[in-house]
């Protein structure tokens, strides 16, 4: 009789064991499902957007444009500057009027509408919108560079596209496009050129 009540009580034990490890799992599922749906709820709460539809005001440079149709102020002229694109200055001659022009004809003149597309950091340290810009499925920054009109330049922390440009310029420089033409080369890059001429 004694042996039987101590079977009877482990017994007991692993079924109030088993019981509590259940709860303690169902507590821990219940837990998660809640964690889950309130980040489910912010998700769809929040909607954050890296892209914007405008419509070109001007081509400033080979590197940069003023659009309307920012935000909420559909009037109000930003600019954007073409994330890791370093086009020549305009008074870079010839090479700067030529990226400009290039860039124009790219997009198809002023009152066109282009895409733009954010990576992590929004402006640059003057104020203007960091920007891939597409234009009819076409990613315009590293059309610029592969045709020579400017240098790729990866400026952190916006690096999404920057093996595409890096390609883009390679090909560019085999192909002696634009800056690269070995009878009329680009001798200053743009950068030095400014700190030469400011």
């Amino acid at each position: 009789m004694r042996i039987k009540f101590c079977f009877t009580q482990r017994r007991k034990g692993a079924k109030t064991t088993l019981a509590v490890r259940i709860s303690v799992w169902l507590r821990r599922i219940a837990v998660l499902a809640c964690l889950l749906l309130l980040v489910s709820c912010q998700a769809k709460g929040k909607p954050e957007s890296n892209q914007a539809q405008v419509k070109v005001a001007r081509v400033v440079s080979g590197q940069s444009l003023e659009v309307l149709g920012m935000a909420e102020q559909p009037n109000l002229i930003s600019q954007v500057r073409l994330i890791g694109v370093d086009a020549p200055d305009l008074r870079q001659r010839p090479w700067g009027d030529e990226a400009k022009q290039q860039l124009e004809n790219l997009i198809g003149g002023a009152e066109k509408t282009v895409m733009l597309e954010f990576d992590i950091e929004a402006k640059d340290k003057i104020g203007r919108t960091l920007a891939y810009v597409w234009k009819d499925k076409k990613l315009l920054n590293e059309q610029i560079v592969k045709q020579g009109y400017a240098l790729f330049v990866g400026r952190s922390p916006n690096h999404k596209y920057d093996q595409r440009l890096e390609r883009a310029q390679q090909w560019a420089r085999i192909m002696g496009q634009g800056i690269w033409n070995p009878e009329k080369p680009m001798r200053m890059t743009p950068t030095e050129f400014r700190r030469l001429n400011r």
